[in-house]
Protein backbone atom coordinates (compact mmCIF):
# COMPACT_ATOMS: atom_id res chain seq x y z
CA UNK A 1 0.00 0.00 0.00
CA UNK A 2 1.17 3.62 -0.58
CA UNK A 3 2.54 5.36 2.30
CA UNK A 4 -0.44 8.00 2.20
CA UNK A 5 -2.99 5.27 1.74
CA UNK A 6 -1.62 3.53 4.78
CA UNK A 7 -1.78 6.14 6.71
CA UNK A 8 -5.32 6.71 6.17
CA UNK A 9 -5.99 3.12 6.90
CA UNK A 10 -4.16 3.74 10.24
CA UNK A 11 -6.28 6.46 10.95
CA UNK A 12 -9.01 5.11 10.72
CA UNK A 13 -7.87 2.02 12.97
CA UNK A 14 -7.22 5.11 15.25
CA UNK A 15 -10.40 6.73 14.88
CA UNK A 16 -11.93 3.45 15.69
CA UNK A 17 -13.91 2.95 12.46
CA UNK A 18 -15.52 -0.54 12.28
CA UNK A 19 -17.74 -0.01 9.07
CA UNK A 20 -16.26 0.97 5.74
CA UNK A 21 -19.11 1.74 2.93
CA UNK A 22 -17.52 2.33 -0.46
CA UNK A 23 -18.63 2.08 -4.01
CA UNK A 24 -15.77 0.18 -5.83
CA UNK A 25 -13.26 3.05 -6.87
CA UNK A 26 -9.80 2.46 -8.63
CA UNK A 27 -8.33 5.70 -6.10
CA UNK A 28 -9.84 3.85 -3.36
CA UNK A 29 -9.36 -0.06 -4.07
CA UNK A 30 -5.69 -0.75 -1.98
CA UNK A 31 -7.40 0.75 0.75
CA UNK A 32 -10.86 -1.24 0.61
CA UNK A 33 -8.75 -4.23 0.55
CA UNK A 34 -6.71 -3.35 3.38
CA UNK A 35 -10.04 -2.56 5.32
CA UNK A 36 -11.83 -5.93 3.59
CA UNK A 37 -8.72 -7.77 5.69
CA UNK A 38 -8.99 -6.30 8.46
CA UNK A 39 -10.98 -8.68 10.90
CA UNK A 40 -12.17 -5.94 13.09
CA UNK A 41 -14.20 -4.12 10.57
CA UNK A 42 -16.64 -4.69 7.99
CA UNK A 43 -16.45 -3.57 4.20
CA UNK A 44 -19.70 -3.03 2.81
CA UNK A 45 -19.81 -2.40 -1.17
CA UNK A 46 -22.49 -0.28 -2.12
CA UNK A 47 -24.76 -0.22 -5.50
CA UNK A 48 -24.60 3.98 -5.10
CA UNK A 49 -23.20 6.45 -3.06
CA UNK A 50 -26.64 7.52 -1.75
CA UNK A 51 -26.48 4.15 0.19
CA UNK A 52 -23.60 5.01 2.31
CA UNK A 53 -24.99 8.07 4.65
CA UNK A 54 -27.78 5.44 5.76
CA UNK A 55 -25.41 2.48 6.10
CA UNK A 56 -23.65 4.63 8.12
CA UNK A 57 -26.40 5.93 10.21
CA UNK A 58 -27.45 3.12 10.85
CA UNK A 59 -23.74 1.77 11.95
CA UNK A 60 -23.93 4.81 14.39
CA UNK A 61 -27.05 4.18 15.87
CA UNK A 62 -25.96 0.85 16.66
CA UNK A 63 -22.66 2.26 18.19
CA UNK A 64 -20.03 1.70 15.36
CA UNK A 65 -17.67 4.49 13.64
CA UNK A 66 -17.67 4.32 9.95
CA UNK A 67 -16.70 5.78 6.80
CA UNK A 68 -17.71 6.15 3.14
CA UNK A 69 -15.41 6.30 0.03
CA UNK A 70 -16.71 7.46 -2.87
CA UNK A 71 -15.26 9.25 -5.62
CA UNK A 72 -15.91 13.52 -6.77
CA UNK A 73 -18.45 12.20 -9.30
CA UNK A 74 -20.62 10.36 -6.93
CA UNK A 75 -21.00 13.22 -4.83
CA UNK A 76 -23.71 14.50 -6.61
CA UNK A 77 -25.83 11.53 -5.90
CA UNK A 78 -25.68 12.13 -2.46
CA UNK A 79 -27.12 15.75 -1.62
CA UNK A 80 -30.58 14.13 0.11
CA UNK A 81 -28.90 11.66 2.40
CA UNK A 82 -26.01 14.10 3.43
CA UNK A 83 -29.01 16.75 4.60
CA UNK A 84 -30.15 13.34 6.78
CA UNK A 85 -26.87 13.67 8.59
CA UNK A 86 -26.71 17.89 8.90
CA UNK A 87 -30.53 17.20 10.34
CA UNK A 88 -30.48 14.36 12.61
CA UNK A 89 -26.75 15.23 13.72
CA UNK A 90 -25.24 12.05 13.19
CA UNK A 91 -21.50 11.48 11.88
CA UNK A 92 -20.46 11.31 8.08
CA UNK A 93 -16.98 10.65 6.95
CA UNK A 94 -16.42 11.06 3.70
CA UNK A 95 -13.20 10.45 1.66
CA UNK A 96 -13.89 11.47 -1.91
CA UNK A 97 -10.95 10.48 -4.27
CA UNK A 98 -11.34 14.00 -7.04
CA UNK A 99 -11.51 13.59 -10.59
CA UNK A 100 -12.09 16.00 -13.19
CA UNK A 101 -8.89 18.34 -11.60
CA UNK A 102 -4.86 17.38 -12.43
CA UNK A 103 -4.93 15.85 -15.74
CA UNK A 104 -8.30 14.55 -16.20
CA UNK A 105 -8.62 12.93 -19.99
CA UNK A 106 -12.49 12.53 -19.28
CA UNK A 107 -14.32 15.44 -19.70
CA UNK A 108 -17.36 13.80 -17.68
CA UNK A 109 -15.71 14.20 -14.94
CA UNK A 110 -15.14 17.52 -15.04
CA UNK A 111 -18.33 18.63 -13.81
CA UNK A 112 -18.45 17.23 -10.49
CA UNK A 113 -14.44 17.60 -10.30
CA UNK A 114 -15.24 21.23 -10.12
CA UNK A 115 -18.31 20.97 -8.45
CA UNK A 116 -17.79 18.43 -5.47
CA UNK A 117 -16.19 20.68 -2.52
CA UNK A 118 -18.63 23.76 -2.88
CA UNK A 119 -21.59 21.35 -3.31
CA UNK A 120 -20.83 19.41 -0.03
CA UNK A 121 -20.00 22.70 1.79
CA UNK A 122 -23.18 24.09 0.66
CA UNK A 123 -25.00 20.90 2.08
CA UNK A 124 -23.60 21.67 5.37
CA UNK A 125 -20.61 19.42 5.08
CA UNK A 126 -16.59 20.75 6.44
CA UNK A 127 -14.78 20.20 3.44
CA UNK A 128 -10.75 19.77 3.84
CA UNK A 129 -8.22 18.76 1.09
CA UNK A 130 -5.36 16.93 1.32
CA UNK A 131 -2.93 17.09 -1.81
CA UNK A 132 0.65 15.49 -0.89
CA UNK A 133 1.32 12.06 1.15
CA UNK A 134 2.50 14.29 3.89
CA UNK A 135 -0.46 15.73 4.89
CA UNK A 136 -2.98 12.54 4.05
CA UNK A 137 -3.18 11.47 7.55
CA UNK A 138 -3.04 14.28 9.75
CA UNK A 139 -5.87 15.67 6.93
CA UNK A 140 -8.10 12.20 8.05
CA UNK A 141 -7.41 12.19 11.35
CA UNK A 142 -8.68 16.00 12.06
CA UNK A 143 -11.24 15.33 9.52
CA UNK A 144 -12.09 11.82 11.96
CA UNK A 145 -12.11 13.77 15.03
CA UNK A 146 -14.36 16.61 13.72
CA UNK A 147 -17.18 14.41 12.31
CA UNK A 148 -17.35 11.78 15.37
CA UNK A 149 -16.99 14.34 18.06
CA UNK A 150 -19.05 17.23 16.34
CA UNK A 151 -21.51 14.75 14.97
CA UNK A 152 -21.55 16.53 11.70
CA UNK A 153 -20.88 15.45 8.35
CA UNK A 154 -17.10 15.89 6.67
CA UNK A 155 -15.33 14.93 3.61
CA UNK A 156 -11.95 14.92 2.70
CA UNK A 157 -11.01 15.43 -0.73
CA UNK A 158 -8.42 13.07 -1.80
CA UNK A 159 -6.57 15.47 -5.41
CA UNK A 160 -6.34 13.86 -7.82
CA UNK A 161 -2.40 14.85 -8.37
CA UNK A 162 -1.90 12.58 -5.43
CA UNK A 163 -4.37 9.56 -6.41
CA UNK A 164 -2.56 9.60 -9.55
CA UNK A 165 -4.61 10.67 -13.21
CA UNK A 166 -6.71 7.58 -14.61
CA UNK A 167 -5.70 6.50 -18.11
CA UNK A 168 -7.41 4.03 -19.84
CA UNK A 169 -5.52 1.92 -22.33
CA UNK A 170 -1.99 3.99 -22.18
Amino acid sequence: MDDWQDGIYRELKNAGVRQVAYVPDAGHSKLIEACRGDGEMKAIPLTTEMEGPAVLAGAWLGGEKGVLLMQSSGVGNCPNMIATAVTCRFPLLMLVTMRGEHGEFNPWQLPMGGAAGPMLEQMGTRVFRAETPESVAETVRAAAGIAFEGLMPVAVLLAQKLIGTKTFGK
